[in-house]
């Protein structure tokens, strides 16, 4: 009998070891080493026998294809963030966090390419059928003639795939529910994922179809299983919202036929997802514009202008250490902006608290974000509702500078059609107004604390004194 061979596979990043230990060396994350058993009747390196490559045939860079490189999915946000459409022959990873909708977008996608003469199959490893066609019959999508399997193996699954017509869209929910008879793991392991995902990769490059696969994400929001699966499939994309909103986001992690920066927004419905045509009057519609601490950031994501309310609270710490919250903006970025207005304007806020959000639960990451930051905070500080009619964007340097943004025209150009009379934004852009806009140029941070300081009905100072 041979002699069975196994590894100590890390399940978190897929480090392989030689005997199980504490602690993975690769990650260092703890108690995530598990034993797997290697495939069976696998022959060890040492006794294979090397056998002669076959020639392959060469093709030219240039050729002709007969069919359109891409497949619209039918919803303008999904295709807006894939670049136009799944691509013939592509694998694409979709992660979110539970609940968050991720199997409703990809059976509305799935309904859309039917019902224009296109084959797709749903393969769902996590629910019975009947379940799928209660969610179909929710969104009123059960007439669509989509072909519906509950399995996790994947030899099983290839072979139904490869009966009849090519699958222009394949689903499967959720790559670590299967499991391929090649290793012994169980579901969900390292092994298990990545030899799933290796086979469907294959049939993909092999028939043209475009495969999307589902996963789960860990408690802090990275996709689970290990890292090779996201270097492996072509896409990467991020399905993220927050509990207590009704918009979800679509973010592009990773896009080997698209752009990495487009973000696609839904509203959560009854009824399922809804397209959101113009996301920032959803941002805007509850903010509140008369009080203190409020500023409007006009930003841009991917090629789409988008204007989000910066709300910022100062207050007086009871601590011997004051406290930075912040949500939606990177944290860094925060202690940065305050290390500047502290030591450049003389805004002193080392004996405050500062809580910063970003309204709606939106996850701003361009560094135009500074000016409407740093406004929001004095305005806390201070007292003095900014104007609301006024939007802001600017990037802050480390000199108290305020450097120009790209994309200074789309962004003044969405103010404009959203009422927007006035826009503050960096000296060094030279750009023409939109109609019905006027620009308030800004050399420096000084300027902009300066003017906010002039309209303030009484300018709280460190420790609480009154101007």
């Amino acid at each position: 009998m041979a002699k069975s061979h196994s590894a100590f596979v890390c399940q978190n990043c897929g480090a392989v070891y030689s005997r199980w230990q504490g602690k993975c060396e690769a990650c260092e994350e703890w108690n995530t080493i598990a034993e797997e058993a290697a495939a069976a009747g696998a022959v060890p390196a040492s006794q294979r026998t090397k056998r002669k490559g076959r020639s392959l045939k060469l093709e030219p860079l240039q050729g002709a294809s007969e069919e359109a490189p891409r497949t619209p999915s039918g919803i303008a946000e999904l295709d807006r963030v894939t670049g136009g459409g799944f691509v013939r022959g592509s694998v694409v990873l979709i992660g979110g966090d539970p609940g968050i909708g991720k199997s409703t977008l990809l059976i509305e996608a799935a309904a859309s390419l039917a019902k224009n003469k296109r084959r797709v199959v749903y393969v769902t490893g996590e629910e019975a059928i009947a379940q799928v066609r209660m969610r179909a019959e929710r969104l009123g999508l059960s007439a669509a003639p989509v072909e519906l399997a509950a399995e996790t193996n994947v030899e099983d699954i290839l072979a139904t795939l490869g009966e009849g017509a090519t699958p222009t869209l394949v689903v499967i929910d959720s790559i670590q529910t299967l499991w391929t008879e090649a290793v012994e793991s169980a579901p969900g392991t390292v092994t298990q994922v990545r030899a799933s995902t290796q086979a469907l990769l294959r049939f993909a490059k092999s028939t043209g179809a475009a495969v999307v696969l589902i996963g789960h994400v860990t408690k802090d929001g990275q996709i689970a299983g290990p890292r090779v699966v996201e270097h492996m499939v072509d896409a990467v994309l991020h399905f993220e919202g927050e509990g207590g909103h009704q918009f979800r986001v679509l973010r592009a992690l990773k896009n080997r036929f698209g752009p990495t920066d487009e973000i696609g927004v839904f509203e959560m419905t009854g009824e399922g997802l809804r397209e959101i045509d113009n996301p920032s009057a959803l941002f805007l519609s509850d903010r509140d514009a008369g009080s203190p601490g409020t500023a409007v950031f006009a930003g841009i994501e991917g090629t789409r202008p988008l204007l989000v309310e910066i709300q910022a609270l100062v207050a007086l710490t009871a601590l011997g250490t004051a406290r930075r919250a912040v949500v939606g903006l990177d944290p860094n970025r925060l202690s940065m902006i305050l290390a500047v207005l502290e030591a450049r304007c003389g805004v002193k806020l080392s004996g405050h608290d500062v809580y910063l959000n970003v309204a709606g639960g939106l996850r701003v990451i361009e560094p135009a974000a500074d000016l409407a930051v740093a406004a929001a905070l004095v305005s806390s500080l201070s007292g003095a509702a900014l104007p609301a009619d006024a939007v802001y964007f600017g990037e802050v340097s480390l000199t108290g500078a305020v450097r120009a943004v790209p994309r200074a025209a789309a962004r003044l150009k969405e103010a404009a059609k959203l009422g927007f009379a006035r826009a503050v934004l960096p000296e060094a852009v030279r750009q023409e107004a939109a109609e019905g806009l006027s620009l308030t140029t800004i050399p420096a941070l000084t300027a902009l604390v300066a003017e906010i300081a002039a309209r303030a009905p009484r300018l709280r100072r460190a420790g609480g004194d009154d101007a």
